[in-house]
């Protein structure tokens, strides 16, 4: 897996095999789990094996996930792994055509749906975490203003600084330190909007 990059999504091919609901929490749970089988990611998604191989093999198709260099027991097990660090998605990429605007615009709805989801999930079972992780937790807004320069460059700097943690929290974890480790959502928005 090429580690430091991200890939960047600019065909619409890749941008609607991407865009389906499963192959999303797919691709974040391989994401978080940097290697696993279908059988794996099934028990994660709650869905059958069957379903969750043919997505697998569609967001292959496209180059967004691969097979990993691992062998099961007994041989017959599919391991997968993300083929980049990340995705990206730019607007720039599908603003030429109706059918790409459209489809980029879905797509980005869909993706914050599943992070609302998911927040939702995390406040209806926030007492069953420690008090530690529940200190630790944070929700903000943060209302500037800002030139478009300004918030690409805010945008680029927050990139680098979550990168540099989310490194550091693997590089720790491979080195053995993982008691009191837990997969953290960071679900970060800049957009411009009028009162």
């Amino acid at each position: 897996m090429a580690r430091d990059a991200s890939r960047r999504v600019s065909d619409l091919g890749t941008l609607k095999a991407f865009g389906h609901p499963l192959r999303m929490k797919l691709y974040r749970a391989l994401y978080i789990a940097r290697q696993a089988t279908a059988s794996q990611l099934a028990e994660q998604v709650d869905e059958a094996v069957s379903l969750v191989s043919y997505h697998l093999r569609k967001l292959a198709d496209h180059g967004l996930i691969e097979e990993a260099d691992r062998q099961g027991r007994d041989g017959r097990e599919r391991w997968w792994q993300p083929a980049s660090e990340g995705l990206t998605f730019h607007d720039e990429d599908f603003s030429d055509a109706p059918e790409k605007a459209a489809t980029h615009s879905a797509v980005t709805r869909l993706s914050f749906d599943q992070h609302v989801e998911m927040y939702r999930r995390h406040l209806d079972a926030h007492r069953t975490w420690s008090a530690d992780w529940r200190r630790a937790s944070f929700s903000s807004e943060y209302l500037a203003r800002l030139t478009a320069e300004e918030l690409a460059a805010l945008a680029s700097e927050m990139n680098d600084l979550i990168k540099r943690y989310e490194q550091q929290g693997r590089d720790r974890e491979e080195a053995g330190d993982g008691e009191n480790r837990e997969n953290v959502a960071l679900h970060v928005y800049g957009f411009p909007f009028r009162t």
